[in-house]
């Protein structure tokens, strides 16, 4: 039974909406957003809710096949009371800023290096990143998240500052292996930036705005061009004649005199 619709997953603070207008002007087969808490990411991919997930690590490499995207900055979401809100927007938090400090650490944490920071953790975990932002906003700790998610949960009482020396929180786009549909190979293409027209993988219908398609033509002997185009005649056994030399007013010499 062919699919109705090309369900696509993706985490909160991932915006696929740049794909998804690309998606809309090459493909006839409809794309459906499905928004996902980040535990709950890989196991719909598993269970086959979605066809393909935008999420953050980790997966399960033996059964999913997944390609980067990007790369989000670390930060450290803080109250607006506490002493790192004093730093300049873009200056960084040091590890050896959160020796004393309390962090959070979310059932559905997205970044999984807290655990290696200086500090305590605080032993009862929060269910979710907001209800981590929460106690942040309370002055209980502080929450070290991606980028997007600080973004996605800005509140007037809360700041982030970018966390020095942290690894990123990457992007994935993931897949279940055994199930690489014609759709799913059309999205991967999609996010990494092919045209319509590209050689590589399987090639969408062909954008009518985009002009005629060239590349049958290419490979196709061409005609030979006439003799006339040569600028000579051609001998009955397939050689080129060269024209009689002519003097100086273009009349041909005589082979003779007379």
């Amino acid at each position: 039974m062919p699919a109705v619709a090309f369900r696509l997953g993706y985490v909160p603070g991932v915006t696929p909406a740049k794909w998804v207008r690309t998606w809309q002007q090459r493909h006839e087969l409809p794309l459906e957003l499905v928004p996902l808490t980040h535990p709950a990411a890989a196991e719909a991919l598993a269970d086959g809710h979605v066809d393909a997930v935008l999420l953050r690590p980790p997966i399960d490499r033996d059964t999913m096949s997944a390609i980067p995207l990007y790369t989000e900055v670390t930060v450290v979401v803080a109250a607006k009371e506490h002493p790192l809100a004093a730093l300049d927007p873009e200056e960084q938090v040091t590890a050896a800023d959160l020796a004393e400090e309390t962090l959070l650490h979310p059932l559905d944490d997205v970044y999984a290096g807290t655990e290696h920071l200086p500090g305590t953790v605080l032993e009862h975990r929060p269910a979710s990143t907001a209800e981590a932002i929460q106690l942040v906003s309370a002055g209980t700790g502080l929450l070290v998240a991606p980028l997007s998610l600080a973004r996605l949960h800005q509140r007037r009482d809360l700041v982030h500052r970018p966390l020095a020396g942290a690894p990123g929180a990457p992007v994935l786009l993931a897949w279940c292996t055994d199930r690489t549909t014609d759709a799913v190979e059309d999205f991967i293409g999609i996010v990494r930036g092919r045209t319509v027209n590209s050689t590589r993988g399987r090639r969408l219908p062909a954008d009518p705005s985009a002009g005629p398609d060239r590349t049958a033509d290419r490979g196709r002997p061409r005609s030979p061009r006439s003799t006339q185009d040569r600028g000579g005649a051609a001998s009955p056994g397939g050689h080129r004649r060269r024209p009689a030399p002519r003097g100086r007013r273009g009349r041909p010499h005589r082979r003779g005199r007379r």
